[in-house]
C-alpha cells in the first residue's frame, strides 16, 4: 500500500493483480504519511485489507521511516519490536517485512530505519511469543 493510499483502495489494486492469473498477491501495510517527515500505522488497515481475502504483510522498518529529513530519510528502529508484536497481535498479519543489515550505518539505503542483523533472532523470537 502506498503511503498516500487508504487501505480501502487496495481492494481494486489486489483484484487487478489477481485478474491476470496471479495467485500470489500480498497486501502490505507500510504506514501512512502523517504531516511532515512522519509515517504512522493505523491498525484498522490490517482489518480492512484482511477482509479482501488476500494475505496481509506488515513492513515494519518502512513504517518507521522519517521521510525527507533534509537530504536523507531518518528513522525510528527502536520501535520495531513493539510495532511488529502489535501487528501480529491483530491476528490479521500473515508475515513481516523487515530490512536488516550487519551494519545498518553502512547500508546503501534506508540505513536509519534498518535493524542490525544481530538483533533479528531475538526480535523474531519475541514476535513468535505473540502467536
Amino acid at each position: 500500500k502506498g503511503q498516500f493510499m487508504a487501505p480501502e483502495d487496495m481492494k481494486l489494486a489486489a483484484e487487478k493483480a489477481s485478474s491476470t492469473g496471479n495467485k500470489q498477491v500480498l497486501l502490505t501495510e507500510r504506514g501512512t504519511t502523517f504531516g511532515y517527515h512522519n509515517l504512522v500505522v493505523d491498525f484498522r488497515s490490517f482489518a480492512i485489507m484482511h477482509k479482501f481475502g488476500y494475505p496481509v504483510v506488515y513492513d515494519v522498518t518502512h513504517s518507521l521511516q522519517r521521510p525527507s529529513v533534509g537530504n536523507y530519510s531518518g528513522g525510528n528502529p527502536e520501535f520495531a519490536l513493539p510495532m511488529a508484536k502489535a501487528a501480529i497481535a491483530t491476528g490479521m498479519v500473515k508475515g513481516l517485512f523487515i530490512e536488516t543489515h550487519p551494519e545498518p550505518q553502512k547500508a546503501k539505503s534506508d540505513s536509519a530505519s534498518m535493524l542490525p542483523l544481530a538483533k533479528m533472532e531475538s526480535l523474531l523470537e519475541s514476535c513468535l511469543q505473540v502467536l
